[in-house]
């Protein structure tokens, strides 16, 4: 669910002092896009924004999401937004998001 790595990387990138205000930056603007999805889903924006996820989820190493973002950028790009699941996309990002919270303290502690 977590790529850890990725989120060892990322510490070592920004430095453990600034960490906890980029995972918050983060978990924000990912926060702010699907509820945005979940109210004005536009299949005009929808490949975007599976792009932006993605990369966000790819940053935090949230690699189950950023797959199902993958998914749903591809089927975007070929004109079948329709088989997006963005309650599978929430389920997930809540699950992972609940994980990667629970287990961040003891990873770094």
């Amino acid at each position: 669910m977590i790529d850890w790595t990725r989120v060892e990387m990322l510490r070592e990138e920004v430095g453990a002092e600034e960490f906890s205000e980029v995972v918050d930056l983060f978990l924000n603007e990912v926060d702010a896009a699907l509820q945005k999805m979940k109210v004005a889903t536009s299949f005009e924006t929808i490949e975007a924004d599976m792009h932006f996820l993605k990369g966000c989820a790819l940053s935090l190493g949230f690699q189950q999401m950023s797959e199902l973002c993958q998914a749903g950028e591809t089927a975007s790009a070929l004109g079948n937004q329709q088989a997006i699941n963005l309650t599978d996309l929430l389920d997930c990002y809540e699950r992972s998001r609940v994980h990667f919270l629970c287990e961040l303290d003891r990873k770094f502690a």
